[in-house]
């Protein structure tokens, strides 16, 4: 199946939903004119869909393997991954001090959105050192971003985060890896670093010259629980006093994961100094590195909401190309007899209809979370709140939604979904691990009905949904969604109970991710009113769709946010596990 870049969407969306043209009007931004995001969207769409897309059933079908210690990918990965390098499509935010182009995070969020969407496992290569950048450019010493971030930002060395143990999973601060103080010869000053991390994507392979793991870890003495980590920079090599390489590190990967799906990623474990040899350098103060670790996990928490774009338009395209193809039964009430299309059945045009609404709400809500990244780069600490508090929203429900797209993709196929041959599987395969990583959707719904409904005492939130419902007009379904999701959230900010707010994240998370993003498609269906051209028809048969349909859903929703904890504890555990 091919990947057709959906360019035109993609930039319309970056202009109404991130106004990207108003960030072109700053001073940091001035390079993001038009001509410039057209030109990027177009020229990462044709690399992605000409280079990577050709190699993702390939390699979802020969995977990544481990072999005498070393990290084989699918055959023609090391080309695809060198012509990207070369085409500079790493560097597009990269800071300028270390050769990145400085553009919008927008428009890189549109790179890693058409790299993803033609090879989701490939593209969490690239996905983890942009991560890796922004950590070390935020945290890191002078030295050391000398040192690794001009690597990093080519895309010749890439990154990773090793966080995950065995015994602590989301619990970091049960964490064990050890680095100790190195006091004397040629690293004294540095540390070594003991342990074994688990889950470590892109953890080892050789498409890179080197690779650069931000590696949480406890010093001697370091409190207990999560604020005692501190966050490490272990190369894979290390690297001399003229930026050259040198002998390999003491860490290695020990085995890959076998995985439902992404299998051209390699998932790592990871052991650190097995001889006592592992050197790392500790990033910013002793005991902060959650903090450090966690500018990296924002920006792979938007990075993962992303992927349910990504996957939602792989298998919108491909259920839709089938639909078309597909002959079976005549439409029903018809006169003729005739066999049709699948896509003229009214539920088959359900199916497509709503998985174009999911794909492009959340493609909505990505570029709007995004555009109020770039306005906080500007110094918008409202745009900043706004954006810390979407994040949570767009990774859950964009995930969630992924899966259900490429769920509907598979049932769209029939019986040929089920088989491996159309390809429809993978990409439900794929895009189940979203909701996963980077902090499970329960932990995201959590995030949002503690940390971010407390900011501004719930302000953040209640002036983003007062905005929406004014937009949308009285006694419309947007307007009284948006009502219900204050509603709601002044009840958790002010009489629920922990645990009755946390009993209720999950559903509450999916109201407001849905009212952002309806609000950014009705935004979409303003700026193309008196537009006659198929485009537009389209787009206002999607939102109508969106608006009629999923947002009611959505505020139905309100009883199971405001429903409680008691009934989840109606009786003892062992009764429920009996």
């Amino acid at each position: 199946m091919n990947y057709t870049p959906p360019t035109q969407e993609q930039v319309f969306a970056m202009r109404v939903c991130a106004g990207i043209e108003e960030l072109a009007q700053s001073e940091r931004f001035e390079a993001a004119t038009p001509d410039m995001v057209e030109a990027i969207a177009e020229g990462i769409g044709q690399f992605a869909a000409g280079e990577w897309a050709p190699l993702n059933r390939p390699g979802d079908l020969e995977g990544a393997k481990l072999e005498n210690g070393v990290v084989r990918l699918p055959q023609g990965f090391e080309e695809a991954y060198e012509h990207y390098v070369e085409q500079g499509w790493n560097a597009i935010d990269g800071p300028v001090d270390y050769g990145g182009q400085a553009l919008p995070f927008t428009l890189s969020c549109n790179v890693l959105e058409n790299l993803g969407t033609a090879n989701m496992a490939f593209n969490l290569l690239p996905m983890l050192s942009v991560g890796a950048i922004e950590a070390l450019d935020a945290h890191g010493s002078q030295e050391q971003k000398d040192r690794y971030l001009p690597k990093l930002v080519a895309g010749a060395w890439s990154g990773t985060m090793n966080l995950t143990e065995p015994q602590a999973g989301s619990d970091l601060g049960a964490l064990r890896t050890t680095a100790h103080p190195i006091t004397d010869g040629e690293h004294a000053g540095k540390w070594r670093i003991r342990g074994q991390k688990i889950y470590i994507t892109w953890g080892d392979h050789e498409l890179a010259e080197n690779i650069v793991h931000l590696v949480l870890a406890r010093t001697p003495d370091a409190p207990e629980g999560s604020r005692g980590i501190s966050m490490f920079v272990v190369p894979k090599y290390h690297v001399k006093g003229d930026g050259s390489l040198g002998a390999r590190n003491d860490l290695r990967a020990v085995s890959l994961e076998h995985k439902l799906g992404i299998h051209a990623s390699p998932t790592c474990v990871m052991s650190y100094g097995d001889n006592d040899e592992c050197v790392g350098e500790v990033v910013g103060a002793e005991n902060r590195g959650l903090a450090a670790m966690f500018t990296m996990m924002n920006n792979a928490r938007i990075n993962v909401g992303n992927q349910g774009v990504q996957i939602g338009e792989r298998a919108l395209q491909q259920a839709t190309a089938y639909a078309a193809e597909r002959i079976q039964s005549a439409r029903a009430g018809a006169p003729d007899k005739k066999p049709v299309a699948i896509v003229e059945h009214p539920d088959v045009r359900r199916m497509l209809l709503r998985m174009r609404a999911l794909t492009e709400g959340v493609r909505a809500l990505l570029y709007y979370t995004a555009g109020q990244v770039d306005r906080g780069t500007l110094g918008d600490a409202d745009a900043q709140a706004r954006a810390d508090l979407c994040v949570p929203m767009l990774k859950a429900w964009g995930t969630d939604a992924g899966v259900e797209i490429a769920s509907l993709g598979v049932q769209v196929h029939g019986g040929m979904g089920f088989v491996e041959e159309t390809g429809a599987a993978q990409h439900y395969r794929d895009a189940r691990i979203a909701p996963i990583y980077e902090g499970t959707n329960g932990i995201q719904a959590a995030d949002l009905v503690t940390r971010k409904l407390g900011m501004a005492n719930g302000e953040v939130l209640f002036a983003l949904m007062q905005q929406i419902a004014s937009k949308a007009g009285d006694g419309s379904n947007l307007a009284d969604l948006a009502e219900a999701c204050e509603a709601t959230g002044r009840w958790m900010a002010s009489e629920a109970s922990l645990d009755d707010r946390l009993a209720g994240s999950v559903p509450f998370t999916e109201m407001c991710a849905i009212a952002v993003a309806g609000w950014q498609l009705l935004r979409q269906r303003e700026a193309l009113e008196g537009d006659d051209t198929a485009f537009a028809a389209r787009k206002r048969a999607t939102v109508r769709f969106f608006l009629d349909r999923i947002v009611p859903e959505a505020r139905g929703l309100k009883a199971s946010a405001q429903a409680g904890a008691e009934g989840l504890y109606a009786i003892p555990t062992e009764t429920l596990l009996a």
